[in-house]
């Protein structure tokens, strides 16, 4: 399994902390982003190469960091040499991109870098090994006003989902997806397919509304907290919990 880290973005919202560093560099308790979510992929056995794919700007930034990386999964920083927000490919975009420069054909795990979160990725591998297809994660929202800003799902008495609604302003269920997924080697053409067809290439989520009209895809429910590092005051909030 390859595991591709979504770092592209500009984090606009996030100026002035970010406008010359990238998001997931940004520090958290003492140490960056990145390295919170490279410890739980640390733990994933099967995982043997991190690619992490950001833009031009970045780019440098991210190759300091994986010069000083400690850990014992080989990290391949890819520029998708994009140089602006306005240029951006999108998150979809820029899979496909990693996927067509590193003739990518294994399972591959799809992770955030700006989401924290308490769950452990070795448990999502085993439900997605469980299954035996394409996963995404699910966890219960309470606040009426946080489930209108992320995708929402419906899921059956056998953990498939149904239903996908990014930002809906009448959620139909309490369960919210954040940006990590797992899918199937076959799987991989189908973003090919799906951008071919001229859908949305941005948030990742896109592509789940799409993929579970051609095949399903499981719901891994997990307890405990994730936190979605979008706003200076998100931000805050994240360092006084750490």
């Amino acid at each position: 399994m390859k595991c591709i880290i979504l770092a592209a973005g500009y984090a606009t919202r996030l100026y002035p902390l970010t406008k010359n560093k990238a998001k997931p560099l940004l520090e958290v308790a003492g140490k960056p982003i990145l390295n919170h979510i490279i410890e739980k992929v640390e733990k994933v056995d099967s995982i043997d190469e991190v690619y992490i794919v950001t833009n031009e700007k970045f780019t440098p930034s991210f190759q300091d960091w994986a010069r000083s990386y400690q850990g014992n999964k080989q990290i391949i920083v890819v520029n998708d040499h994009t140089t602006t927000n306005d240029n951006r490919l999108g998150a979809i975009a820029d899979i496909q991109y990693v996927l067509d420069q590193h003739e990518i054909e294994e399972d591959i795990m799809v992770l955030a870098g700006d989401n924290l979160f308490d769950f452990e990725l070795v448990d999502f591998v085993h439900f997605y090994q469980e299954v035996n297809a394409d996963s995404i994660t699910a966890h219960e929202l309470d606040d009426p006003e946080e489930m209108k800003r992320t995708g929402i799902v419906e899921v059956d008495a056998d953990g498939v989902v149904t239903s996908f609604e990014e930002k809906p302003q009448d959620p139909k269920s309490k369960l919210a997806v954040p940006p990590f997924y797992v899918y199937k080697a076959e799987t991989l053409p189908l973003f090919k397919q799906y951008l071919a067809e001229g859908n949305n290439p941005d948030a990742p989520g896109n592509f789940i509304p799409w993929l579970i009209q051609h095949k399903p895809v499981y719901a891994f429910t997990f307890e405990g907290l994730r936190y979605d590092i979008g706003t200076i005051e998100s931000y805050h909030k994240v360092q006084e919990l750490f």
